[in-house]
């Protein structure tokens, strides 16, 4: 079987650095490792070297001296795969990495998969499958808050919690069971109003995840962000200021954005994956049609929109035009899914012909509310304060603060509502009067829908979906 094969792969980035590793887990770790290592005493068997333990030499072939490395011994069960582990630390260099991961594999050991050691780690029992998602979430992370609910997850917040909901259903399981089973010792009278009463704390908990987590994935992915405006106002440049470098082409032309340019920026603790869209206006050109009906499209998918308006000059019906078209998109998606909006007045350099007074009344005639804010991308003003804006807006600092358990992914979150829609179900045959068996049958499912999340009940071809994502070598 596969999990039995001893695996190698470079745990290290494939590129030129100061050192490289090589990670060699399995039960011929050791030996495959003292057909290629010496120490200067001429010492080679790894496991004749104490656990945990990190020893010069050199890598060697027919006598040759390939590199010079250090060699980490970790002994079974103590090591991140719980098996017997090799780690060479080999110089950098491309070349020289994979000379030496070549020799591994010659001496019996096979390239590992994606996310192998990772998944060894979890059939081991050393963690369960919500901290192995946590560890590509925290080498994917790209922001404060994506590295520190990736922390939390790793160490268990996630687990936690899913096992306790667990340890409270499995209760009500067990009682029910009994009662069934030895009635004279175990009274259901007046049960099914109490479990309901359970049931019902149960699901607002689960509820509580769900939303929490839907709002914290944006946060972890990036908030889908949207600079929208007429020609000429300056979206380019406020686009070109956020990703610090000149992505998108300036000049004083109107239109000279026609397609929508899409690129990620980290502003202070928040990323945002951005999208420049092209002018919002009224034109017989076929080419701007294409990029306006990009653009529209691109505002239905934001979480928040950055409206910029040209205030060196007096508001237009363009201007007008776009912010109906956001007052469309926010009654469309309503209070369930609402998209945040902040009103820039840019080229406050050039003088102010547009207050904020105008930018509220323009808003307020379509029946919406933003956050308004003055910046010249020119001279740079304003800009830390919209960084704290988009801050504020996504609670980011309450969040980090109050260190809030968070599902990781979509499917940590399906499976937490496929638990919501059991517990559900069982109040509604608490309602309808139903017999306490049934009760158990709806019980058992939250439970299985539960120990997905953590690993336990999950089907073989979801474990292996799920360690594909992984980069090699983790």
């Amino acid at each position: 079987m596969k999990e039995q094969d001893t695996i190698a792969a470079i745990a290290t980035g494939t590129s030129d650095a100061g050192i490289g590793i090589i990670r060699i887990s399995g039960g011929q770790a050791f030996e495959a490792a003292a057909k290629l290592f010496r120490t200067p005493g001429g010492r080679s068997n790894p496991a004749d070297f104490a656990p945990n333990s990190i020893h010069f030499g050199y890598i060697v072939e027919k006598g040759e001296i390939i590199d010079e490395v250090l060699l980490t011994v970790m002994k079974a069960p103590h090591s991140y795969t719980t098996e017997d582990t090799v780690e060479i630390n080999t110089h950098g260099g491309v070349f020289v990495m994979n000379r030496v991961l070549q020799l591994v594999l010659q001496s019996g050991v096979r390239l590992a998969e994606p996310g192998e050691f990772t998944k060894r780690a979890f059939l081991g029992g050393r963690i369960d499958l919500s901290r192995a998602e946590a560890v590509m979430d925290l080498i994917s992370s790209q922001s404060e808050f994506a590295r520190k609910t990736a922390v939390a997850q790793l160490e268990g917040s996630v687990s936690e919690s899913v096992r306790t909901l667990r340890e409270k259903i499995l209760y009500e399981i067990a009682f029910i069971e009994s009662a069934l089973d030895d009635p004279e010792n175990f009274s259901l009278e007046g049960y099914p109003e109490k479990l309901r009463g359970i049931c019902s704390d149960l699901l607002k908990e689960m509820k509580d995840l769900i939303e929490k987590s839907g709002r914290s994935q944006s946060l972890r992915r990036g908030i889908r962000t949207v600079i929208a405006g007429k020609p000429n106002a300056g979206k380019s440049s406020l686009l070109n200021r956020l990703v610090g470098r000149d992505r998108a082409i300036v000049t004083e032309i109107a239109g000279t954005t026609r397609d929508i340019l899409e690129e990620t920026a980290r502003i202070g603790e928040v990323l945002l994956c951005i999208t420049d869209t092209a002018g919002i206006h009224e034109t017989d050109d076929r080419i701007e049609q294409i990029g306006i009906e990009r653009a529209v499209r691109a505002l239905d998918e934001a979480e928040l929109i950055l409206f910029v308006a040209d205030s060196s000059e007096e508001l237009t019906t363009e201007d007008q035009m776009v912010v109906r078209k956001i007052a469309t998109l926010a009654e469309k998606r309503g209070k369930a899914d609402p998209v945040q909006c902040i009103a820039i007045r840019n080229k406050t350099d050039l003088g102010e012909k547009v207050t904020q007074q105008d930018m509220v009344r323009l808003f307020e005639a379509e029946g919406i509310s933003a956050e308004h804010l003055s910046c010249s991308m020119t001279t740079g003003e304003g800009l830390d304060k919209l960084e704290n804006k988009i801050s504020e807006l996504f609670r980011l600092g309450e969040i980090l603060e109050k260190n809030e358990v968070f599902l990781a992914n979509a499917r940590q979150t399906r499976a937490m509502q496929d638990a919501a829609d059991a517990i559900a179900m069982t109040m509604e045959s608490i309602d309808r009067g139903m017999s306490e068996d049934f009760f158990s049958i709806d019980l058992m499912n939250a439970y299985q829908s539960l120990g997905t999340i953590i690993g336990e009940a999950v089907e073989d071809d979801l474990v292996e979906e799920i360690f594909s994502n992984f980069c090699l070598g983790k």
